[in-house]
């Protein structure tokens, strides 16, 4: 199988070129800000590109793809991997950490709660 059968057998990414590249900023944790100045061009133009009202030259391109760590054909055409599939993964695993952090916590809480009322009722009986 050669490569380019490998690349088009996937379903293409069907958003325009300013929604890919919009992603795939939000997937690098890059601001607007942030690519703008590596890039070397104005926030307003980064924002022109992603709303699709302008779109980067051939030199522009190929350092957004490098910076955004994504394909020049994904970038330009939806074909290939997305970089919102390795973010997504990490997303799940982010948040079931906190998941099972929380549910330590409530259950610590809960034990206090617990306690405190214990507590509370002796201090009465005492009395």
């Amino acid at each position: 199988m050669s490569d380019t059968e490998t690349i088009y057998s996937e379903a293409p990414d069907h958003d325009t070129m300013g929604g890919r590249l919009s992603r795939a900023r939000d997937a690098a944790g890059l601001t607007v800000a942030e690519l703008a100045r590596r890039l070397g061009v104005k926030a307003s133009t980064i924002q022109a590109w992603e709303s699709d009202r302008s779109q980067p030259r051939a030199n522009r391109l190929a350092m957004l793809a490098g910076v955004l760590n994504v394909s020049l054909s994904w970038l330009l055409h939806g074909v290939g991997a997305s970089p919102s599939d390795e973010s997504r993964t990490e997303l799940v695993q982010a948040v079931s950490a906190n998941l099972k952090r929380l549910r330590r916590l409530h259950s610590e809480s809960a034990r206090i709660i617990a306690q405190i009322e214990e507590d509370l009722a002796r201090a009465s009986a005492a009395k």
